[in-house]
């Protein structure tokens, strides 16, 4: 038997199908199109049998709830059917964590609509509880219960004094500076499908938090706590995004934009900025999968736009990328290639008339450890991969079963794609088989094993804490604790996070300030994630930059 409470918490979050409510988000314009009431402790009653007293409101609402409100969609439940909300598969495949599910065919693609909201800095943050719910996670040792300690406090680190201001005398006649500085928050929500079919990985929690009903309003309330100016999402599902996020997010002044998976994917990665501040020029959704080329048969995908800043015309765009790489630890292979596509999809799209490239903010899930080649190849702008094996390119296992070495070149001449992560042209590749053929006669046409691309790309977390040296983790289930969510930027020449010897961009951002990370054993003082206050098994990034102009 479970305790009281926990019966209690379970049957207080039930959807009521009848009962399509509308929610605040302390804010007239805040609804949800979509209802997750909050019922008193009772015996279950069919669904089609309840009626919520007149001036009922739910105990965790954000605000008042409307007297009355339209009927977002009509469906009436059978006689005493009952609302399904999970179907646990305890199967998994290498490729990825999770058997994936199919998506219906009359799903249709998203519509692209704009609004407005202003933007307001915070200290620190921390992801109030959603109720009052006496619930209590269980320990790291499955099994035991530990006492709920509430949220973990994560610190704003601000960076602003770590600049020192020019004065209007040292500028001479010259004009100030313009300063844009914006936010961007990167966050892999944790697809509810994706979540169903690998409960293993969450044998730790108590089911009631995985339910979709529970993790939806605590995400959508993260997001509005965070208040960024930019959100980079992943593991976004296309039915959920459509139906509940998108609206919600456009509520609160966001344009939003979407790139589903191909195949029959049921998730994708989003971008959503505040229209008030960007003027939205361009967008680039990438696809990895190559039908005629076995190396690329997955299914991930990448998503870039340009964005304007409404500050100056003389403004440049800022390129913003987000992705989510292919999980499987034995193919290093496959990740360095989809890599290679998203950083030439990135050149197309951030070069400038100059030769120069415009600002850059590359998001995402890289599903790659700090330190490994891939990550170091992102930073560092150059990869020499001879003989290392495709099990060691992300360093996401220390006994990686992928112990074949990568090829040489990695990726075929058939992606159009040249060792520096740029398409090449017709002429170029014809120039490069005259040159080849010329080489063939010296050297048997010898092939250099490294790879490299011209970017200035700076981490904006260091990945340990400062003065322990403890890993800072971006996600934690039952069966690890790692970082694998990462933003990186173009650093200006006076970042302070700009390594020794490392490159800088004339067009580049300044980072002022950053959300904390956490630990392992900060993770597991409240149960690792999924938990009461965080939905996801990810923890959200979150960085403001500054652009001179």
């Amino acid at each position: 038997m479970l305790p009281r409470h926990l019966h209690s918490l379970g049957r207080n979050y039930i959807a009521r199908s009848e009962y399509p409510k509308a929610l605040f988000m302390n804010r007239p314009s805040f609804c949800y199109p979509w209802w997750t009431g909050h019922h008193p402790w009772a015996p279950y009653p069919p669904v089609n049998n309840c009626h919520p007293p007149v001036n009922w409101r739910p105990h965790h609402s954000f605000g008042p709830v409307r007297t009355s409100y339209p009927n977002y969609f009509h469906w009436n439940a059978p006689q005493s059917s009952w609302i399904h909300f999970s179907n646990f598969n305890m199967a998994s495949k290498g490729d990825e964590p999770l058997p994936k599910r199919f998506k219906t065919a009359d799903e249709s693609r998203p519509e692209k609509v704009s609004s407005k909201r202003s933007y307001s800095p915070a200290k620190d943050f921390i992801v109030p509880p959603m109720s009052n719910s006496s619930a209590l996670p269980s320990s790291k040792n499955l099994g035991k219960e530990a006492p709920f300690k509430g949220p973990i406090r994560r610190q704003w680190e601000d960076f602003n004094h770590c600049y020192m201001e020019k004065s209007s005398a040292q500028h001479g006649h010259r004009r100030s500076p313009i300063k844009f500085d914006f936010t961007v928050l990167s966050y892999n929500i944790l697809s509810q499908d994706l979540l169903e079919d690998n409960s293993h990985l969450y044998s730790h929690c108590r089911r009631p938090v995985l339910f979709w009903s529970y993790r939806l309003p605590n995400i959508l309330k993260e997001l509005k706590e965070m208040d960024a100016d930019i959100l980079c999402l992943q593991e976004v599902q296309e039915n959920h995004y459509r139906t509940q996020i998108k609206p919600s997010l456009e509520a609160l002044g966001y344009h939003c934009e979407y790139k589903t998976r191909t195949g029959s994917k049921p998730d994708g990665c989003a971008i959503c900025f505040k229209s008030s501040k960007f003027l939205l020029t361009m967008t680039k959704p990438v696809e990895y999968y190559r039908e005629h080329i076995n190396l690329l048969d997955r299914d991930n995908i990448g998503l870039i736009l340009l964005l304007q800043p409404r500050v100056d015309q003389e403004a440049p765009s800022i390129c913003i990328a987000n992705t989510h790489l292919l999980y499987n630890p034995r193919r290093g292979d496959i990740k360095l290639t989809q890599l290679a596509i998203l950083l030439a999809e990135i050149s197309g799209v951030a070069h400038l008339t100059d030769s120069s490239s415009c600002p850059i903010v590359l998001c995402g899930d890289f599903n790659s450890v700090p330190g490994s080649p891939l990550h170091s190849f992102i930073k560092e702008g150059v990869l020499n991969y001879g003989g290392l094996s495709i099990g060691k390119v992300s360093g996401q296992e220390q006994y990686s079963s992928g112990r074949r070495p990568l090829s040489v070149p990695i990726w075929p001449d058939s992606l159009g794609i040249s060792q520096n992560c740029v398409y090449e042209s017709k002429e170029s590749t014809e120039k490069a088989e005259e040159q080849a053929i010329e080489e063939q006669s010296v050297q048997n046409k010898r092939v250099q094993s490294s790879i490299q691309h011209h970017f200035s790309l700076s981490s904006v977390y260091s990945h340990y804490v400062p003065g322990t040296g403890m890993p800072e983790v971006t996600t934690c289930h039952s069966k690890s604790a790692i970082t694998v969510d990462y933003i990186f930027y173009s650093s200006a020449m006076d970042d302070i996070f700009v390594p020794p010897g490392g490159s800088v961009t004339c067009n580049g951002l300044k980072l002022l300030g950053r959300l904390s990370l956490l630990t392992e054993q900060d993770l597991w003082s409240v149960n690792g994630l999924p938990n009461e206050n965080n939905s996801s098994d990810h923890l959200s990034l979150l960085a403001k930059f500054r652009l001179e102009i």
